[in-house]
């Protein structure tokens, strides 16, 4: 072996040991690799006509993430047989996802934690959900119905006791002295 060979060997090891790599090298000199690579052809700027096409399962996937990523949902909601249903059919129990005749319908039957606004909760969900399929898939929903099917309270605590709110009675309103016809 010549002395240049084993010469630029141990300058090329010395490089690897000092943390000094050479990826871009594609042989011959730098300049010759820099050519190389400006001449490989680049990812298109253009939109490529042709279709695009969303299954079901990806866009039921796209709202489970954006309706349990919405602040004060608790989960999904269903009794025994809505999630015997929901494991036959590979989905999670309370979402159900309808693409029938080019629309895209969407129904929801959530927990929402105690003490949140179940209102507020409620419009965040549709919120995330019409943002998250508009932007995946490019296309608006045409129907979301949003159900809350129970509240989630925190462990250790006894769910809120139902108090019937007095109304009015007849007996009150001949006490407070109004004429009722």
């Amino acid at each position: 072996m010549s002395s240049e060979g084993s010469d630029s060997a141990e300058r090329r090891a010395g490089w690897a040991r000092a943390g000094q790599y050479d990826t871009t090298h594609l042989g011959g000199s730098r300049r010759t690799a820099r050519r190389a690579y400006e001449d490989l052809p680049s990812v298109p700027h253009e939109p490529i006509p042709g279709r695009a096409l969303a299954t079901r399962r990806a866009v039921m996937d796209i709202v489970r993430a954006a309706t349990l990523g919405s602040y004060g949902v608790a989960g999904f909601a269903g009794g025994p047989v809505e999630r015997a249903l929901a494991f036959l059919e590979g989905r999670p129990p309370g979402l159900h996802v309808d693409v029938a005749q080019g629309e895209l319908a969407i129904r929801l039957d959530l927990r929402v934690a105690y003490g949140l606004p179940v209102a507020e909760v409620a419009r965040q969900v549709e919120s995330a959900i019409r943002y998250g399929v508009r932007r995946a898939v490019g296309r608006e929903v045409d129907s979301l119905q949003i159900r809350v099917g129970g509240l989630n309270t925190p462990p250790g605590t006894p769910p809120p006791a139902r108090h019937p709110s007095p109304g009015p009675g007849s007996s009150d309103l001949a006490d407070s002295g109004t004429d009722v016809a």
